[in-house]
């Protein structure tokens, strides 16, 4: 694996462009357009909220194709709980799109975020699109992870380029989230673009195992969105020989996609509404995988764990405490926990280093909690942050 550059290295073919709708607010880019020069290959991971938003419904339904060939976005609006309605401005935005670039609208992927329950101001944003396809190639990669925030406090973006064949291919990945973040997936929409040629059920197969173990497995305030979104278009534009699940560059390619994935997931974690303290927790010794996820999960979502961390006050009783009611068989009196290197659970009971485990939360703005449940071989990480009182103001005014 070729190492990234200080830049965004852009795959070949994608043509970007970002607009000002004002959807919620003036002042800032909120709508931006995605557009290959040649259809993709397309892959996709959607909520697992039962309420999805229209644009997720739309896409549910078109990812079966396979195929794509741009994605229209806009932040300030979620386009959720917005009934028939809802459904017709999606489609409408895609035909708009499609109609500008001359190409299908079944080629049109559409994402929206933003607030829930209030129709999209198609007024604005008709005229927008037009301008966005007349745009086109005229934005970078870094004002679409722009135009996509909400509540982030910093524009996600993560490139990498690999070696195939006797080419060089880049993937690059945007995404946004910092607030209602639980698994399956967290509330977010990433975007991913390759320049490589990817078979469709290899695209497929990689985005998902991606996902599970990147986008699944963070949580901020555990709350799941109705417009979750992760899409990777492949629109093979390297020239290089279509890659297949046993074709010899795909393991490096899904590595990559992996390290893609895992880096933007550690970046909506540190961008956490509110957040001081980016946390990892990792669990070791599980009976098996999914054991290991539920106990991390558990500590994870704890608002005691939580906010004692961000008062640098390490009552780790409250970690013990989120194991025993998080539903894994384990004994607690195996168990041992430490925080950075400093064991503070020795089988089950206090190791008395309270002062200088509060000294490490002082001192530092990652924190390691690693938790060995002494009872298998099996593990799993945990992304979250602390939890704050400006979580409280960013929420309680989030519509206003």
């Amino acid at each position: 694996m070729i190492k990234t550059k200080s830049r965004t290295n852009h795959p070949m073919g994608f043509l970007f462009s970002a607009a000002e709708a004002s959807i919620k607010k003036p002042g800032r880019k909120d709508m931006a357009l995605i557009y290959s020069k040649a259809e993709a290959n397309i892959a996709g991971v959607f909520t697992a909220n039962k309420v999805k938003a229209a644009p997720v419904k739309l896409g549910i339904k078109r990812i079966r194709s396979g195929r794509a060939q741009a994605i229209i976005v806009n932040s300030g609006n979620a386009n959720a709980c917005t009934g028939k309605q809802g459904m017709q401005d999606a489609i409408e935005a895609s035909e708009l799109v499609a109609k500008s670039l001359k190409i299908r609208p079944s080629l049109v992927y559409v994402c929206s975020t933003g607030v829930i329950g209030t129709l999209m101001p198609m007024h604005k944003i008709r005229p927008k699109i037009y301008e966005l396809a007349g745009n086109s190639g005229k934005a970078q990669l870094e004002d679409v992870a722009a135009a996509i925030m909400t509540t982030d406090t910093f524009p996600k973006i993560i490139s990498k380029r690999i070696k195939v064949g006797n080419k060089i291919g880049t993937i690059a990945g945007i995404c946004k989230g910092a607030g209602m973040i639980a698994p399956k997936m967290a509330t977010m929409l990433c975007f991913i673009l390759t320049d490589i040629a990817v078979e469709k059920k290899a695209l497929n197969k990689a985005l998902a195992d991606s996902v599970e173990k990147s986008f699944n497995r963070i949580t901020i305030d555990g709350d799941m969105s109705t417009n979750d979104t992760a899409l990777i278009m492949a629109n093979g534009m390297l020239g290089n020989t279509l890659l297949k699940e046993k074709s010899p560059a795909y393991k490096s390619f899904k590595k990559t996609l992996d390290a893609i994935t895992y880096e933007l997931s550690k970046l909506i974690v540190k961008d956490g509404e509110g957040a001081t303290k980016f946390i990892e927790i990792e669990v070791r010794g599980a009976a098996n995988e999914k054991e290991a996820e539920k106990a991390g999960f558990a500590v994870a979502n704890s608002s005691l764990v939580k906010t004692a961390i961000y008062g640098n006050d390490a009552n780790v009783g409250r970690i013990m405490a989120a194991i025993g009611y998080s539903g894994i068989e384990f004994n607690d009196e195996k168990v041992d926990i430490y925080l950075g290197k400093i064991k503070v659970i020795s089988k089950g009971t206090s190791a008395g280093e309270d002062k200088k485990a509060n000294k490490y939360l002082t001192d530092n703005k990652e924190i390691k909690i690693l938790i060995n449940l002494n009872k298998g071989k099996a593990s799993a990480k945990i992304l979250t942050c602390d939890l704050t009182e400006e979580y409280i103001r960013v929420n309680a005014a989030y519509r206003t």
